[in-house]
């Protein structure tokens, strides 16, 4: 993973690169590997993980159809212009 460091600074490059991070499921997974998981647990997490992606594909399918209203739309305020 590669993250350009801008007009040096540091601070938002690092921010970006605990953003990628994040979306990869890094964190998550070094989490994960820092304890042992029983069997029976792993099934466990596996299964709900299951459900839950599951979940949101029909959720996502009966939005696109138009049965589901669509997530809410961020409303930004209105920038005033001066002149």
């Amino acid at each position: 993973m590669q993250v350009l460091v801008r007009d040096n600074n540091i601070d938002q490059a690092l921010r970006v690169l605990k953003k990628r991070m994040q979306r990869e499921g890094l964190f998550r997974e070094i989490k994960a590997r820092m304890a042992y998981e029983k069997p029976s647990e792993k099934r466990a997490r596996e299964k709900a993980e299951g459900i839950a992606r599951h979940r949101k594909l029909a959720r996502k399918q009966l939005q696109r159809e138009g049965l589901l209203p669509g997530p809410k739309k961020k409303v930004l305020p209105a920038r005033e212009s001066r002149a």
